[in-house]
């Protein structure tokens, strides 16, 4: 991320990225997620989560609380208190919900003048945004990133730091048919877990277990049916629900060495 700042002039890269990272050292898988990519591992069937998504949803508590310690951060514009929905001018006064950085659940609070301000972060799910303007909180680079038309910027918000998971591979026996799936959003935006796997297993059991190309024969048939077909209302999957728009890497490693059934 430091090498990022110092080259974005030279480079001219003002943007930023995600990053999912697999390592393999001495019998053992390191797995490091800094964004909203995924990662799972499926064995025998069985499917094991190697990552978490970090979203403004999902970090709720550090973003307020960083923004509770350095309120300069927020510009005047934004409030660290998050609330059901955006309070209107008429509704000072009154009691609404609302949960700060030490809450999980949620209390009633009177409406103040302060609490008109635009919350730091606003939306659900995919649509959450932090200061309206970016939905992953952990990732590399966005040193220039600035709220629309404002001088306030996104990056003290921003984690570059991953989460890294550990999974032995000498404590289980792999067979070839055991895989660690790596994934972009734009393949978890329309494709579950579970609906993963059953790609895994389908295209799998169609090669032999010694054919080479049948991990890159998954990668591809997941992103081919996460990005859909094209009709005349888009890019439409099986189920006719709308394709992923976004981009879709896949990486499928095995993690049993060749051989047959029996």
């Amino acid at each position: 991320d430091d090498q990022i700042e110092r080259e974005r002039a030279s480079q001219r890269l003002p943007g930023g990225c995600c990053a999912l990272a697999a390592i393999y050292l001495m019998g053992k898988f390191y797995v490091a997620n800094a964004g909203d990519s995924r990662a799972i591992i499926i064995r025998n069937g069985e499917i094991i989560p190697m990552s978490r998504e970090f979203t403004p949803e999902t970090e709720r508590q550090r973003l307020q609380f960083l923004a509770f310690l350095r309120p300069e951060l927020l510009g005047k514009e934004f409030t660290h208190l998050e609330f059901p929905r955006r309070i209107q001018p008429k509704e000072l006064g009154k009691r609404m919900l609302y949960r700060d950085q030490n809450m999980n659940g949620w209390a009633y609070k009177k409406i103040q003048e302060d609490d008109l301000k635009f919350p730091l972060i606003y939306g659900e799910g995919k649509k959450a945004r932090v200061m309206a303007t970016i939905g992953v909180t952990r990732g590399l680079g966005d040193h220039d990133l600035k709220v629309f038309s404002s001088n306030i910027h996104i990056k003290p918000f921003l984690s570059c730091f991953p989460e890294v998971r550990v999974y032995d591979l000498t404590q289980y026996e792999h067979c070839p048919d055991d895989v660690l799936v790596l994934g972009t959003d734009g393949l978890w935006d329309v494709t579950n877990d579970k609906e993963v796997a059953g790609v895994v297993m389908e295209v799998l059991t169609s090669y032999e277990p010694n054919d080479p190309c049948r991990y890159t024969m998954v990668a591809q048939e997941l992103v081919v049916r996460s990005r859909g077909v094209l009709k005349e209302r888009g890019w439409r999957l099986a189920n006719d629900k709308l394709g992923s728009g976004d981009d879709i890497s896949v990486f499928v490693i095995p993690l049993g060495g060749p051989g047959s059934y029996t």
